[in-house]
């Protein structure tokens, strides 16, 4: 079931239950895990996108081995708040992901997600182009995920 906000996701989960932060883009789904207690994003992993079918069953797997009660999509809002082909897009996915595995998802403004993440690991970390390409989408979904968690607080 698709929720109209993290507070009604957080609403069906069960006690224990963690999140999965997805930061899906047309080549890959960078992913974040949740603790169980909803404080604390950690990245996971990322997946190149092959077809749905496929993208969907690699998700489905995580999920069930790593206990996930819900789903927090980023949704690529423009900067003037609107949503364009890229929010049409994603929304799509989430619907098709809830229809293929019945999930509870909720989605989540990730203006700037990728670009704070970018900036972090030239700034921060001081990682070569090439790293940072390996890390960003994982990185941007622990983005996503933390900021509905802080919203949640815990």
């Amino acid at each position: 079931m698709i929720h109209d906000s993290v507070q009604e996701l957080k609403s069906q989960l069960q006690p224990g239950l963690r999140l999965l932060g997805l930061d899906v883009g047309s080549k890959t789904i960078g992913m974040a895990i949740s603790d169980g207690a909803l404080v604390v994003a950690a990245a996971i992993d990322t997946i190149r996108r092959t077809k749905f079918t496929k993208d969907a069953a690699a998700l489905g797997e995580i999920m069930a081995e790593r206990n996930v009660g819900g789903v927090v999509i980023g949704l690529p809002v423009s900067m003037d708040g609107t949503e364009g082909p890229a929010c049409q897009s994603v929304r799509q996915f989430g619907a098709n992901l809830d229809e293929k595995l019945d999930l509870n998802i909720a989605f989540w403004d990730e203006r700037l997600s990728t670009s704070a993440v970018e900036r972090l690991l030239i700034d921060e970390a001081d990682m070569s182009r090439k790293r940072r390409s390996e890390v960003v989408d994982k990185m941007a979904a622990t983005y996503i995920l933390q900021g509905a968690l802080d919203v949640l607080g815990g």
